[in-house]
């Protein structure tokens, strides 16, 4: 889902130039690779890099197809109008967590990464009552704007389209989260030249500004 907009902006931009015709389906990743792996013919499959790899190690993406194409930032965010805590430095954003009454994670790999530092920190098992995980597909930042969540971490190119909160910025050094999104070419795919043309101008760097706009970086 973090890449939803991205690649629907993507999408338009390479159809106007090879005219071919690009459909599109944006779901969360666990119901993505689950797809994959149940065997429903797509040409392509956009995830995670770790998630791609698992996908080519079952034979359902080829091997020689995977393509790094962007890098994505976690962000964070409170309900707008809230009041903002300090978090521009990692003992900063470790004591805004600590204080906050909810917190908001996804279930993909940023999610992970987020637990992953919690327990760094030694406060996983303090923290876990008061974490909020949303169901695949369900914007971190609206469980913020309802203010269900009080402090809540997505990929920045997730929040920043939302109405109703108030972005924190990305986490500070020392402790930031970074997604590499891959993409990779499907067993059941009968075009894989195509396809791989088409994965190979979302990496190009025609696409640079786009991503830069939807709050994602080139790789």
């Amino acid at each position: 889902m973090a890449t939803r907009l991205l690649l629907a902006d993507l999408a338009r931009d390479y159809q106007a130039q090879s005219g071919l015709e690009l459909r599109l389906e944006s779901v969360g990743g666990v119901d993505a690779a689950r797809r994959v792996q149940a065997g429903e013919a797509f040409d392509a499959v956009l995830l995670a890099a770790d998630a791609i790899e698992r996908l080519i190690a079952s034979g359902h993406v080829r091997p020689d197809s995977r393509i790094d194409w962007v890098r994505s930032p976690v962000a964070l965010a409170v309900r707008a109008g809230a009041p903002q805590p300090d978090v521009g430095s990692e003992a900063a954003l470790r004591q805004a967590v600590q204080a906050a009454r909810s917190l908001g994670v996804s279930t993909g790999p940023s999610g992970t990464a987020l637990l992953e530092l919690f327990e760094r920190w030694g406060l996983l098992e303090a923290l876990r009552p008061r974490i909020i995980t949303p169901p695949p597909g369900v914007p971190v930042g609206s469980l913020v704007a309802s203010g269900e969540v009080e402090l809540g971490f997505q990929q920045l190119s997730e929040l920043l389209p939302l109405p109703g909160i108030a972005l924190l910025g990305t986490l500070p050094p020392g402790c930031a989260i970074e997604t590499v999104f891959s993409a990779g070419v499907c067993a059941t795919s009968a075009q894989p030249d195509a396809v791989r043309a088409c994965l190979q101008f979302l990496a190009s760097p025609a696409s640079a500004d786009c991503k830069r706009r939807h709050g994602m970086m080139p790789l």
